[in-house]
C-alpha cells in the first residue's frame, strides 16, 4: 500500500549527509545536488572530508560529510543550521548533531549504532543516543538501512561487502521520495559510471529504487516536501564546483588569447582537481605536466611562458612556499604566469582538507626582496571562472606573474552556473614582438610601453635574441647590472607597473547597502555568501550596513580609499587570524576591525550578524 502523505511546499532546506569515509556520502550529496540543479532550485554545497586517505573506520576523525542548501529563493551559503541530518553511524551523529536545528529530522542507519560503532565513536559504556531518549527534541527515524539494502539485493551475485556499498543509494532513493524527486538523472549517471559492470549498476539502481519504495510504503513520514523553482535569469545552467569553473576560465581565456595553455604542477589537496580537469581537455591545445615536485612544476610553466604559451601552475599553501624562489624569477623576467593557490589550513601540512583564507599575506609579501605581484581572489564556485579569466588577461596584457587565490570551501563547493556566452567574454590582447622597430639597432628586452610592460619576444625570432635570468637587469637593455641606482630604479619600476594595473580593472562597487553609513563590511574570497546573507538580514531590520567585496586585492581598485571613508566603522571578516585587515590598515590608515575564525570551517551568517550588531 502506498503512503497517504500530504505534500508541503517549503522555501528552504538544508540537508547534511554524514557517514564513514567509505559510505559514499560525497557521491550521495553530489547526486542530490545535480538533481536539485536540474529542478531549478538555487543551491550551495559544502563537502567536508577527512584528511587521511583512509581514516580509521567508525571514528570521529573518519567522518565524511556533505551539506546542501537548496531553495526557491536566492542562496548565498550552504546554510548555518541543518533541517535534516542523515547519519550512517554513531560517529557521524556525534560530529554533526550540534549543527541540526531543534525539531530537525534525523535519519540513522541502526546498523551503525551497534556496540562496536558506539565504542569507536567514544560514547560511554551503555550509552546509545538512538535508544536513550537524548534525541527527543528531534524527529528521529531509525531505519536498518544495511539490512534493507541487503534484502533488496538478495538476487544479485555480489558479496555482502559489495552489496553494503549500495547503502548510500538506498538513502538517496529515500530522500528523493521525501522531496518529491525524479530518479532518472541518477540512474543515467549510474549507467554511465557502471555500464560495463552490470552487477554493480544493477545493485546501485535496485538499492536506489528500494529506498524510494520503502519511503513510499512505510508510513514514517506523514508529510512530503517540495521546493519550487528559483527565479533566475534565463540561460543554460549547470551545477559547478570552484575547481572545475576555474579550469573552464583558463580554457576560455586561452581561446580568447588564441594561445596554448601549459600547466606545470604537482598534486596537492585541495588543488589537484585542476590538473585532473585540464588533463581531460587536451583537444583545446592544453598540455598538462605532472612534475616530480612543486619547484619543477612552476619552473616548467615559466619555460612554457618564455616559449609563448600561457604558463600556469596550481598548488596550495605548502606548495606556494616551495615555489617562492621561482616566483621571484618570474617577477624579474617580467613574464606572464598564473599561479593558482587553493588555500587550506596551515602552517606546514596544517589541515589539508579544511578551508582557510590562510595565504593572503604570503601572496602579498612572501618572497625575498621587493617582489610585487598582482593578486586576484575568487569569491564563489562560479566566480572562479571569471577570476581565472582575469588572471590570464592581466598576466598577458601586463607581462607579469599573477597569483589567483581560491580556497577549499570555494574549490569543492558547488552552485548553479549560467553558461557565459563567447560574445560576452573580454578580448585578451596578445602582442608578440616580431621584428626590430625602425629606430632600434638591436632588441631591447626591457624597453617599456605606456603600461610599463616590456615586449614579449619568442625565442628563435631572428634579430630578437636576448638573455633573461634572475640577476638584476639593466634598464632597457636587460644586461646584468649591479649598479645601485639602476637597482633602485628597477625595483620602483616593477612596483609602478603592478600599481598601474589599477587603471585597467573595474572600480570597487558595493554588493548592497547605503553609499554612506554606519558600518561597511569589507570581505574578500569565500566569505562573500555569509557576509551577503548577514548584511541582507540587518538591512531588513533597518540597520545602516553596507557590503563591499574585493576581487582585485593587488592593486586595489582606485576608488577603494574614497569608499572606505564613507562609513563610521569598517568590519573585515576573514577565515584566518587577520590578514586583509592588516593590509587595509597599512595602506589606508583606517581603524578597521577584524572578525576572525580559524576553525577550518566557513564563517556562518549568524556569527556575522552578531559581530556587526556588536560593532553598531
Amino acid at each position: 500500500m502506498s503512503n497517504m502523505s500530504t505534500t508541503q511546499i517549503v522555501e528552504d532546506v538544508v540537508i547534511k549527509f554524514a557517514g564513514d569515509s567509505g559510505d559514499g556520502m560525497q557521491l550521495t550529496g553530489t547526486q542530490f545536488t545535480n538533481n536539485t540543479a536540474l529542478i531549478g532550485n538555487d543551491l550551495s554545497t559544502f563537502p567536508d572530508f577527512p584528511a587521511e586517505i583512509r581514516a580509521p573506520q567508525g571514528t570521529v576523525p573518519g567522518v565524511s560529510g556533505f551539506q546542501l542548501h537548496f531553495s526557491s529563493n536566492p542562496v548565498f551559503t550552504p546554510g548555518d543550521i541543518c533541517d535534516v541530518l542523515v547519519a550512517m553511524n554513531a560517529a557521524a551523529l556525534k560530529v554533526n548533531l550540534k549543527s541540526l536545528k531543534k525539531g530537525g529530522i534525523i535519519i540513522v542507519d541502526s546498523d551503525g549504532f551497534d556496540s562496536k560503532n558506539l565504542r569507536l565513536a567514544n560514547y560511554a559504556e551503555g550509552i546509545n543516543p538512538i535508544e536513550d531518549g537524548s534525541l527527543q527534541d528531534y524527529e528521529l527515524h531509525v531505519i536498518d538501512i544495511t539490512k534493507l539494502t541487503r534484502e533488496s539485493l538478495k538476487e544479485i551475485t555480489l558479496g555482502t561487502k559489495e552489496k553494503d556499498r549500495a547503502k548510500n543509494m538506498f538513502v538517496l532513493g529515500f530522500l528523493y521520495w521525501l522531496y518529491n524527486r525524479d530518479m532518472k538523472n541518477t540512474i543515467q549517471f549510474l549507467e554511465e559510471k557502471f555500464g560495463k559492470r552490470p552487477e554493480i549498476f544493477e545493485s546501485n539502481t535496485k538499492a536506489l529504487q528500494a529506498g524510494y519504495n520503502y519511503a513510499d510504503t512505510v508510513e514514517l513520514f506523514s508529510t512530503r516536501y517540495k521546493v519550487e523553482k528559483a527565479q533566475q535569469a534565463k540561460g543554460v545552467y549547470r551545477s559547478i564546483t570552484g575547481n572545475v569553473a576555474l579550469t573552464y576560465g583558463l580554457v576560455a581565456a586561452a581561446k580568447q588569447a588564441q594561445l596554448p595553455i601549459f600547466l606545470g604542477t604537482y598534486p596537492i589537496t585541495p588543488a589537484s582537481d585542476i590538473l585532473h580537469e585540464l588533463a581531460k581537455l587536451k583537444n583545446f591545445n592544453i598540455r598538462t605536466f605532472q612534475a616530480e615536485d612543486e619547484i619543477a612544476g612552476i619552473s616548467a610553466a615559466i619555460g612554457a611562458s618564455y616559449g609563448g604559451s600561457i604558463g600556469v601552475t596550481s598548488t596550495s599553501g605548502p606548495g606556494m612556499a616551495l615555489k617562492t624562489e621561482a616566483m621571484g624569477l618570474a617577477v624579474m623576467l617580467e613574464i606572464p604566469l598564473v599561479i593558482i593557490n587553493v588555500q587550506r589550513g596551515g602552517p606546514s601540512t596544517g589541515l589539508p582538507t579544511k578551508t582557510e583564507q590562510s595565504d593572503l599575506l604570503q601572496a602579498y609579501y612572501g618572497r625575498n626582496g621587493e617582489c610585487p605581484m598582482p593578486i586576484i581572489a575568487s569569491n564563489s564556485p562560479s566566480d572562479c571562472f571569471d577570476a581565472a579569466f582575469e588572471a590570464v588577461r592581466i598576466a598577458i596584457e601586463h607581462m607579469t606573474p599573477v597569483i589567483l587565490l581560491s580556497d577549499g570551501y570555494v574549490a569543492n563547493g558547488a552552485e548553479p552556473w549560467r553558461f557565459p556566452q563567447t560574445k560576452d567574454l573580454k578580448n585578451i590582447n596578445v602582442v608578440f614582438k616580431k621584428e626590430l622597430n625602425a629606430d632600434e639597432e638591436k632588441f631591447l628586452p626591457y624597453k617599456r610601453d605606456e603600461k610599463l610592460t616590456r615586449p614579449w619576444a619568442l625565442p628563435g625570432t631572428p634579430g630578437l635574441e636576448h638573455r633573461i635570468g634572475g640577476i638584476e637587469k639593466e634598464d632597457i637593455t636587460g644586461n646584468i647590472s649591479y649598479d645601485p641606482d639602476n637597482h633602485q630604479h628597477m625595483v620602483k619600476t616593477r612596483e609602478a607597473k603592478v600599481n598601474a594595473i589599477a587603471d585597467y580593472i573595474p572600480l570597487q562597487t558595493l554588493e548592497s547597502g547605503p553609499e554612506k553609513g554606519d558600518v561597511l563590511v569589507l570581505g574578500w574570497g569565500s566569505t562573500k555568501g555569509s557576509i551577503k546573507s548577514a548584511v541582507n538580514t540587518l538591512q531588513a531590520q533597518g540597520y545602516s550596513v553596507a557590503h563591499a567585496h574585493i576581487k582585485y586585492v593587488r592593486p586595489f581598485p582606485k576608488n577603494l580609499a574614497t569608499l572606505l571613508g564613507n562609513y563610521k566603522r569598517i568590519l573585515v571578516p576573514e577565515i584566518n587570524n587577520g590578514q586583509l585587515v592588516k593590509i587595509i590598515r597599512d595602506q589606508f590608515f583606517v581603524d578597521a576591525v577584524a572578525f576572525n575564525k580559524i576553525k577550518g570551517t566557513p564563517i556562518t551568517s549568524q556569527e556575522l550578524v552578531e559581530a556587526i550588531k556588536e560593532l553598531l
